[in-house]
């Protein structure tokens, strides 16, 4: 019987440790944006999205003539997949990310040229998927 009582305590003790630190975390991490991209794909678009995004003359004469706009690149840049195979991850000093993804029924390639404070979106591709 005493064997139950000290499994009992244990079980308490760590149910109460356990709790404590479930607390401390969503206290000092609940007004954060914390958020862990371990994946390349996730990360390299968290690392684009942090950047000033500009658009080349190409892409703003797209957005213009094409039903395709802003929403539409942010969606793809929020969720969209990135092909590395055919993306220039070595290029010194701006890399190069294709980007594929879909928003509304709209299939979109991104080509986005990204250096160290800014990322520029130099095309835009419909229907490529």
């Amino acid at each position: 019987m005493n064997v139950f009582y000290d499994m009992k305590r244990r079980f308490a003790l760590y149910g109460f440790g356990f709790a404590m630190g479930i607390g401390l975390v969503f206290f000092f991490l609940g007004g954060k944006d914390a958020s862990c991209n371990w994946m390349p794909n996730a990360r390299m678009l968290n690392i684009i999205r942090g950047k000033q995004i500009n658009y080349s003359a190409e892409v703003r004469k797209t957005l213009i003539t094409t039903e395709i706009d802003s929403l539409d690149i942010n969606a793809i840049l929020l969720n969209g997949d990135i092909d590395f195979s055919k993306s220039q991850t070595k290029n010194e000093p701006c890399r190069k990310y294709l980007i594929n993804g879909s928003n509304n029924q709209k299939d979109i390639a991104l080509t986005v040229k990204v250096c160290d404070s800014i990322a520029t979106i130099e095309s835009v591709k419909k229907g490529v998927n």
